[in-house]
């Protein structure tokens, strides 16, 4: 198996309704989870929230269940109908997370759920993430960074496998390409041709994923293991980083 160099940025064509058949067992309850384990290191936030790769909008949902004013922002508009539709009390916005549609110290926090982090052939765009969250926090704002754990996953990586959908099957092939998880999605429907899509995500280890944060005065405080706070270790299923933004300091140019 070997998978070649993108003609094109991945996730302009991934986004959509297929994404929506492969990933229904992305609950309510993980996304209440997360939103619990935010609540206990940010308890108090006076002003909105950024959810950046909002999605359809469990995480939205789960934000305004807990009290934050919940403002979401994707790139695809499959996926933001969707979280309109179930969000019809939380704005969302259509645009690119490397150059986020905001004016300076706009939010008191920015979340980033389920690795909505690492897609890009650049490393330079993960880098210019960073200092879009960092330009649109306020002096005191908290983050969260929600990742895969890379250790496990170049340790775990399933080759192939096959899923049910309605109306046909998944299949998934993956292989780790110069540091980048490569997964190719083939969704078979009865009697239809196959449709094949890529995801790419960089795998940053912890200590990477910290140090890149650090060079844009963001500081991970926290760094848990699951979505029920567990430390991290090399074993944990997620990679969660979180901190705030220094009160002294100054919102990026």
């Amino acid at each position: 198996m070997s998978f070649p160099a993108p003609t094109r940025e991945w996730f302009r064509d991934w986004f959509g309704e297929e994404y929506l058949a492969l990933y229904p067992h992305r609950d309510k309850r993980e996304a209440e989870q997360a939103v619990n384990l935010l609540r206990r290191v940010a308890p108090v936030v006076d002003g909105p929230v950024l959810d950046l790769a909002c999605g359809a909008g469990r995480h939205l949902r789960a934000l305004r269940q807990a009290g934050f004013e919940a403002v979401g922002l994707d790139l695809s508009m499959t996926l933001l109908r969707s979280a309109r539709a179930a969000n019809p009390d939380s704005p969302v916005v259509r645009g690119d997370m490397r150059e986020l549609p905001f004016r300076n110290a706009s939010f008191r926090g920015v979340t980033s759920f389920f690795t909505s982090f690492g897609y890009f052939s650049d490393p330079r765009d993960d880098r210019h993430v960073v200092r879009e969250m960092h330009r649109v926090m306020a002096p005191g704002s908290f983050f969260m960074l929600d990742f895969m754990n890379a250790q496990r996953v170049r340790r775990e990586l399933v080759r192939t496998d096959t899923r049910a959908i309605d109306g046909g099957h998944i299949v998934q092939e993956r292989e780790i390409i110069d540091g980048v998880v490569v997964k190719r999605i083939h969704v078979e429907r009865d009697g239809l041709d196959t449709r094949t899509f890529e995801e790419r995500v960089r795998l940053y280890s912890c200590s990477e994923l910290a140090d890149l944060l650090r060079s844009e005065n963001l500081e991970a405080e926290h760094r848990f293991g699951d979505y029920l706070g567990s430390p991290y270790d090399h074993e944990s299923p997620r990679l969660i980083l979180s901190g705030r933004t220094p009160i002294g300091g100054v919102a990026a140019a």
